[in-house]
């Protein structure tokens, strides 16, 4: 890639990602290989026509936080990253930071299980990877600023996640569920100290939420792996089902995922999601 310019190198990385490992499915309709615009814009959280004018070169000074959400919607490496972030005159994210890339064989092995709700997130709890099932159980998060995509921002800020958030209840009792989230968030500050953005995040909950910082003072330095989660569905009501979070430490990632054993209510409300997401898709 001779030209080394931001819109140079967004281009060409939007041309080299296959669609089908950022969740979308191929289509004999697809004039040209990679990417579209409006689908990395999706991705990012941002508007089609911002990123037309970053391609183009008439937006000049993007923030890093959008730098970092196009890093991840691109599935860009961390040098690939590194070098995106100098193409817009920013300094590169400092090692020892919570790290957001999804391998691309991740998201294909996690793409293979389609029929339950799963999503990935990063060591701070940003989520950075769903599938249309996770949408059917918790609402779609692809409106919300990539910094509102964060699941204890979600619990305690007062941002638009905050209620875009169904309500979660944990049958390990009353804010068993929030008391997990800030244990790891605790967990996280220790492996990261030198993350300006992750202390950035427990500053600023602090500030907003008396409660996190209630619980921060006590909290443990448990990882969070597991639990029987009860989502309130605007559609279909308490919808209980067993939530586990798989941790790959190679990368900092969680997966989160949601089953039911066969035969019980939980079941047959994943059943609906599911045709509902077929009958959607046609």
């Amino acid at each position: 890639m001779s030209d080394l310019s931001f819109g140079a190198l967004l281009r060409g990385w939007r041309d080299r990602l296959d669609p089908a490992d950022a969740g979308y499915a191929r289509s004999a309709r697809r004039r040209a290989p990679g990417l579209r615009r409006e689908e990395l814009a999706e991705l990012a959280g941002l508007s089609v026509e911002y990123v037309l004018r970053l391609e183009q070169g008439r937006a000049t000074n993007p923030s890093a936080q959008v730098v970092s959400a196009i890093a991840r919607a691109l599935r860009l490496t961390p040098a690939e990253r590194d070098q995106l972030f100098r193409a817009a005159s920013l300094l590169a994210p400092r090692d020892h930071t919570v790290g957001t890339h999804v391998p691309p064989s991740l998201r294909r092995l996690v793409a293979r299980l389609g029929d339950l709700p799963i999503g990935v997130f990063a060591a701070d709890w940003s989520l950075l990877w769903f599938n249309d099932m996770w949408t059917a159980l918790h609402g779609d998060p692809s409106g919300l600023p990539p910094a509102e995509r964060n699941l204890a921002r979600a619990l305690f800020g007062t941002g638009e996640g905050r209620w875009h958030l169904y309500p979660v209840s944990s049958a390990a009792g009353p804010y068993a569920f929030e008391t997990a989230i800030v244990a790891d968030l605790r967990e996280a500050v220790a492996r990261y100290p030198a993350d300006p953005e992750l202390a950035a995040l427990v500053d600023g909950l602090r500030s907003a939420s008396p409660f996190f910082g209630e619980l921060w003072a006590v909290a443990g330095m448990e990882q969070l792996t597991g639990d029987v989660k009860t989502i309130s569905h605007p559609e279909l009501g308490d919808v209980t089902l067993d939530c586990d979070v798989l941790t790959l430490p190679g990368v900092d990632l969680r997966i989160v995922t949601y089953t039911a054993a066969p035969g019980t209510r939980g079941a047959d409300q994943l059943d609906l999601m599911r045709a509902s997401r077929l009958s959607e898709a046609r």
